[in-house]
């Protein structure tokens, strides 16, 4: 098996691919031409030493990875919008990378620290009192997943995110990348990003649990600001169950990789056919 540190993201209609030395992103367009736009990738950590540290490695990653995403969805929205005859432009992305952070942090911080606060009066142990928040994240994230999983523009979504997973497996089976070749494998994977929204909200719970228990401002603002710890802690682990294959790794794999039964789809040819030319793309 291949020792792969290539990773994907599935698009508006299309895949993008990343390796430490250049990004791919596929897009099917209308017309059923596949799109391709590739460029070198660069990361901060090669230049400076002090990004490869443990943590930081983890949250300069993530804010990497969100700037690529970005950057991904971007084009791939773009090319669909001209079809249409419109062009989005750099302040309609802003506005709504702006609108899908502060829904983030209502969601997924205001109202389970908000609904903890209404139990205070069951539970005298503090740190029980913030494992009942944690648990409320936790069932808020899985309710949001469910909901939006219903929805037809996403199911098109989790299917290219299945064929991205099925391509990545073939090429670290070190299998010819075909579509016949790729369709036999899995649509979960361990090094998934759906993986390492999980750990962090269990993570979450944890280091949170042993804070104190202060007023509802004060415990949003530490939410947030620990963000950070929490993102690179769940980087480590991951990291750590790409490389080791036991008992431990696949206890702490299986919730995510459930919880990719949601998140991906079964993909059809056309669509294994893009995420392999974005394989290509970044090979």
């Amino acid at each position: 098996m291949n020792n792969s540190n290539i990773g994907g993201q599935a698009v508006i209609e299309g895949v993008m691919m990343r390796s430490p030395q250049k990004t791919a992103i596929a897009v099917r367009k209308p017309d059923s031409e596949i799109f391709l736009y590739e460029e070198k990738t660069s990361s901060l950590a090669n230049k400076y030493k002090f990004f490869k540290l443990p943590l930081i490695r983890g949250v300069l990653s993530l804010v990497e990875s969100m700037v690529l995403g970005i950057r991904a969805i971007s084009i791939s929205a773009d090319l669909s919008a001209q079809e249409e005859g419109e062009e989005l432009t750099k302040k309609d992305m802003i506005i709504a990378f702006l609108t899908a952070v502060v829904f983030a942090v209502l969601l997924f911080i205001v109202i389970p620290t908000v609904t903890a606060s209404f139990l205070k009066g069951y539970f005298s142990n503090i740190i029980y009192l913030n494992l009942a928040e944690g648990l409320i994240r936790i069932i808020i994230f899985l309710l949001y997943i469910v909901m939006i999983s219903q929805m037809k523009d996403i199911q098109r979504i989790f299917e290219y995110h299945g064929a991205e997973h099925k391509v990545i497996y073939c090429y670290e089976m070190g299998e010819e990348l075909k579509v016949e070749n790729a369709k036999k494998y899995s649509t979960l994977h361990p090094r998934c990003g759906t993986n390492f929204l999980l750990i962090v909200m269990l993570i979450s719970v944890l280091l949170f649990s042993v804070l104190g228990w202060q007023g509802i401002v004060e415990r949003i603002v530490s939410r947030i600001l620990l963000l950070p710890i929490v993102s690179g802690l769940s980087y480590e682990v991951i990291k750590y169950t790409a490389r080791k294959q036991n008992v431990i790794v696949k206890i702490i794999s299986y919730p995510g990789l459930m919880l990719q039964k949601l998140t991906t789809r079964e993909p059809d040819e056309s669509q294994l056919e893009v995420a392999i030319k974005a394989l290509k793309g970044v090979l």
